[in-house]
C-alpha cells in the first residue's frame, strides 16, 4: 500500500474567533463529529456513555476550579454549537478520559527544538487516530493562535508574546479517574498568560492533574519541556541547546512510575532518532528540518506514522500534521499529513494577531 495514499494536503479548517458563541456556531458541525467519533472512541475502550457524561462534567467543573475564563469559553462554545456543556467537557478532557480508563497504545507525537541565533528552529508530528482526522482545526484569538481539534481550548500554538508550546502526551503510574484540570486547558492557559519559561512552569505547576502529557514551551532564546502527571511537574532544560521528547518520561523522579512500554509503542526508539539527527532538526529550512522526521517502522523508529488498515479504528495511528512554531514572528506552520508527504508548497501559515489592549 503506498504512503502517498495516506497525505492529505487539504486546507485545514481556521476559525479567527472573537466571541465563544460566534466559535461554538462556526465549528458546529465539526465539534459534532468530534464528539461523535471520540463517542466510538471510548465505547471501543469500554468506557460507556454515562461515564463518559459524568467526566466530561468533571473535567468542565476542574477547568471552572482552576480557569474560570476557560470553562466560559467551553460553555460558550457549546451553547453556540448546540451540544450540551458535559459534551464539550469531555472532549476538551479526552486525555483525562482516556488515562481514566487505564487506556494504553501506541501514543502520540515528536516534538524537537533546536535553539539557534535567537530564533528556535522547533518541529513537531501529530500522532492520534486516522478517525479523528476531519477535527483539526486552527483558531485565531486575539494574541493566541492554536492548532487544535474542534471544541478543543487549545493544544499547539503561539502567543503575541513570542511563546509558543508543543504538546505530547504521557502516561504515568500516578495518571487516576479523579478528574482533574485537562492537560490541553493547561496548554492554552499557558498560551494565555505566559510570556517566559518561568511563568508557564509556575502555570502547570498550580494545576490539579489527573492525566499525564508534556508540554514543551519555546521562547526566544529558552526552550523546556514541562512534563505533567498527577505525581507532580518534571522540567527537562536543553542539553547543549537541543531539546526531544516523544511519549516517555525522562525526569529522573517520574521515570519510574512511566506506563508505556516497548512492547505497545515506539516512543524508544523514536526519542533515540531523534537524539541521532540534531543536526537535521536545526535546519534552518523548515521543510529540510521535517523531512529529518521521515521514519518509518522499517527505518527502526516510526516517527511517521501510517495506519495499519488491517486494524480496527481505536488501534490506529497516523501522523496527522506536521507542526513547526515561529515564535520570533509569531507563526504557526502546518502541513496537514506526516513528514514523508512535505513539500515547500504543502505549508499553512498561520500568524497570530495582536492581543486585545488591556482594560
Amino acid at each position: 500500500m503506498a504512503l502517498e495514499q495516506f497525505a492529505t494536503h487539504r486546507a485545514i479548517h481556521t476559525v479567527p474567533a472573537e466571541d465563544p458563541r460566534a466559535l461554538g456556531a462556526a465549528c458546529a458541525a465539526d465539534t459534532r463529529a468530534a464528539f461523535d467519533a471520540y463517542a466510538r472512541l471510548f465505547a471501543a475502550h469500554g468506557i460507556g456513555a454515562e461515564q463518559v457524561r459524568a467526566w466530561g462534567a468533571a473535567a468542565l467543573a476542574a477547568t471552572h476550579e482552576w480557569a474560570p475564563s476557560l470553562a466560559a469559553e467551553i460553555r460558550g462554545v457549546a451553547e453556540g454549537s448546540g451540544l450540551a456543556e458535559w459534551q464539550l467537557g469531555a472532549l476538551n478532557g479526552r486525555t483525562e478520559i482516556l488515562a481514566a480508563g487505564a487506556v494504553t497504545g501506541e501514543g502520540e507525537c515528536s516534538t524537537s527544538v533546536v535553539l539557534a541565533d535567537g530564533s528556535p528552529r522547533t518541529v513537531q508530528t501529530w500522532d492520534w487516530h486516522d478517525t479523528l482526522r476531519a477535527a483539526m482545526t486552527v483558531v485565531s484569538w486575539p494574541g493566541v493562535c492554536t492548532f487544535t481539534e474542534a471544541g478543543v481550548v487549545g493544544k499547539i500554538g503561539v502567543n503575541s508574546a513570542g511563546l509558543g508550546v508543543h504538546f505530547n502526551v504521557l502516561r504515568h503510574a500516578s495518571d487516576h479517574a479523579d478528574i482533574g484540570v485537562p492537560v490541553h486547558v493547561v496548554a492554552r492557559r499557558i498560551l494565555d498568560e505566559a510570556s517566559t519559561v518561568e511563568e508557564a512552569t509556575d502555570l502547570a505547576r498550580s494545576a490539579r492533574l489527573s492525566a499525564s502529557s508534556v508540554i514543551t514551551v519555546v521562547t526566544a532564546d529558552r526552550a523546556r519541556c514541562l512534563e505533567l502527571s498527577p505525581a507532580g511537574v518534571g522540567v527537562i532544560d536543553p542539553a547543549d541547546g537541543v531539546l526531544w521528547h516523544a511519549n516517555h518520561f525522562l525526569d529522573a523522579a517520574l521515570a519510574p512510575g512511566e506506563r508505556t512500554t516497548e512492547d505497545v509503542s515506539t516512543t524508544f526508539a523514536r526519542g533515540s532518532w531523534l537524539r541521532a539527527h540534531t543536526a537535521e532538526l536545526g535546519a534552518a529550512d523548515l521543510s529540510a528540518r521535517a523531512r529529518a522526521l521521515c521514519a518509518h517502522t522499517e527505518d527502526g523508529a516510526a516517527v511517521c506514522a501510517h495506519p495499519d488498515m488491517s486494524l480496527p479504528p481505536h488501534e490506529r495511528w497516523e501522523s496527522l500534521a506536521t507542526i513547526s512554531l515561529d515564535v520570533v514572528a509569531g507563526r504557526l506552520h502546518v502541513h496537514t499529513g506526516g513528514p514523508c508527504s512535505v513539500t515547500p508548497e504543502s505549508w499553512q501559515t498561520f500568524t497570530v494577531r495582536p492581543a486585545a489592549p488591556a482594560r
